[in-house]
């Protein structure tokens, strides 16, 4: 059964929309948040708000990887294994992550602290190999600096993502993707040097974008 307080942030949610349906997403999460992970209880309740069928939101929660249906530790470890961070090393960091925590892929450790999962391409290449907790950046992994960083979460020591704030637990950061704001978008730099080689260079050659019919823009023109 969900409780009364979250079944009332559900329906706010869903009020944010002018097609509540289109709120489903973030009621996702807040389920997740909740329940630690997508429940029958939840899809219900989000059917029962939406005006939808029990089978129309459940084919939403088994489509996209973000949503589980089993519990999740505190700390969903995503390692990328795509082309590029697997290259430069992402595969060894799996491995040796899978070793050190004996967990497969999906799997949480037996203290409930780390879901170990091999996640697709995080839009992060500058920075590969790329680890994510909690879907917070962990840029420049080796084997050895992410086994630090398993280690550091399931001792409870602080840890801070590379562009972004300090690491909270899963739930509470799918409290933040449901919308709810916890107060730390602005804590951590946004974006790194690597990111922004490209537009140093610009500037440093005075290269800016075309305008709309074709020209130069000039610098400095909005």
């Amino acid at each position: 059964m969900i409780d009364p307080t979250t079944y009332d942030e559900l329906k706010q949610i869903a009020a944010r929309y002018p097609q509540a349906r289109s709120g489903l997403l973030p009621m996702l999460h807040l389920v997740q948040s909740a329940e630690g992970r997508v429940t029958p209880e939840g899809i219900e309740a989000c059917a029962e708000i939406l005006d939808l069928s029990a089978a129309e939101v459940s084919g939403v929660a088994t489509f996209y990887t973000m949503y589980k249906r089993k519990p999740v530790g505190d700390y969903h470890v995503g390692v990328c294994t795509n082309t590029l961070c697997a290259v430069m090393g992402g595969d060894v960091i799996f491995e040796r992550l899978k070793e050190h925590l004996d967990v497969g892929n999906d799997e949480t450790t037996e203290d409930g602290k780390i879901t170990l999962e091999h996640v697709e391409c995080n839009a992060a290449c500058d920075y590969a190999p790329v680890v994510m907790v909690n879907w917070e950046f962990m840029d420049n992994q080796t084997p050895e600096s992410a086994v630090q960083l398993v280690d550091d979460l399931r001792e409870g020591n602080d840890v801070h993502s590379t562009r972004g704030p300090k690491i909270c637990t899963w739930r509470e950061a799918e409290r933040v993707l449901a919308g709810f704001d916890d107060g730390l978008a602005d804590e951590g730099p946004a974006a790194g040097p690597a990111s922004l080689l490209g537009l140093g260079i610009a500037r440093d050659h005075g290269w800016t974008a075309p305008d709309g019919a074709g020209g130069a823009a000039k610098e400095g023109d909005a």
